[in-house]
């Protein structure tokens, strides 16, 4: 799809400080899309009123709440207080959810388990679905036996699409993802009849803090810029309980 004006956005490359689109008097790149593509950003917003005020609504006071002020004599000074989990649980109660879906990796059980209950104490009922359900194996998907994580072995495939549907039918109203991994969890999310979180993030190395990685780009991750990575083949680690 070719964007207005032929511009793609590339706000990430932006290095103005006062942006066009934090500030009145703001300024933008030759590629802000707050400048060019106002017609498109116009229509995004008609989308808003379909249903969907009421849900962004409370995700905006919801951001707020997560901050209180700390310095008397400075206003502005801004502290973050609540973890991601507190702030779930709290926007889940704004929108008066009753019934929330937990969509969980099978190496994150434990941790499912922990969240469920914390959730459960919440007040709310808690349909949760493990990433393994319906013991498919992976040869549904074609996978070859040098594909899987331990080849001759059998293997249940991740099924995403089930841990959606299984939740549908549970008549959820708002689904928590904890730890699929990537390309499962959009297919959660496509399949999925109710909004979805996700509360973490998989990343097997850092102990599933992706950012991790990111602030390290310069030291410890350097490979992320100096190598090309191999897009068919795996280095094979097999760890138990693992997806």
């Amino acid at each position: 799809m070719k964007q207005q004006g032929e511009r793609m956005p590339h706000c990430a490359d932006c290095t103005i400080e006062q942006t066009i689109c934090r500030y009145e008097d703001g300024k933008g790149p030759v590629y802000c899309p707050t400048l060019n593509l106002s017609d498109a950003i116009k229509l995004s917003l008609e989308e808003y009123k379909d249903g969907n005020l009421k849900f962004a609504a409370n995700a905006s006071i919801q951001e707020a709440e997560c901050y209180v002020n700390g310095e008397k004599d400075n206003p502005h000074a801004r502290y973050a207080v609540k973890p991601r989990i507190q702030e779930t649980i709290e926007f889940a109660h704004k929108m008066g959810y009753k019934r929330l879906g937990l969509a969980f990796c099978a190496g994150l059980r434990h941790e499912a388990k922990i969240v469920s209950d914390i959730l459960k104490q919440q007040g709310f009922e808690v349909a949760s679905v493990i990433c393994k359900v319906g013991r498919t194996p992976k040869e549904f998907l074609g996978l070859a036996e040098e594909q899987k994580i331990t080849p001759g072995e059998f293997e249940a495939m991740c099924s995403p699409i089930t841990q959606a549907k299984l939740l549908n039918s549970a008549g959820t109203e708002f689904n928590i993802l904890l730890g699929l991994c990537v390309g499962h969890d959009s297919l959660m999310m496509r399949f999925s009849e109710a909004l979805c979180t996700v509360l973490v993030a998989k990343d097997r190395v850092t102990g599933h803090n992706p950012l991790a990685a990111i602030q390290m780009h310069h030291s410890y991750y350097k490979k992320l810029n100096e190598e090309k990575f191999n897009r068919g083949g795996k280095v094979r680690v097999s760890i138990e309980g693992e997806a």
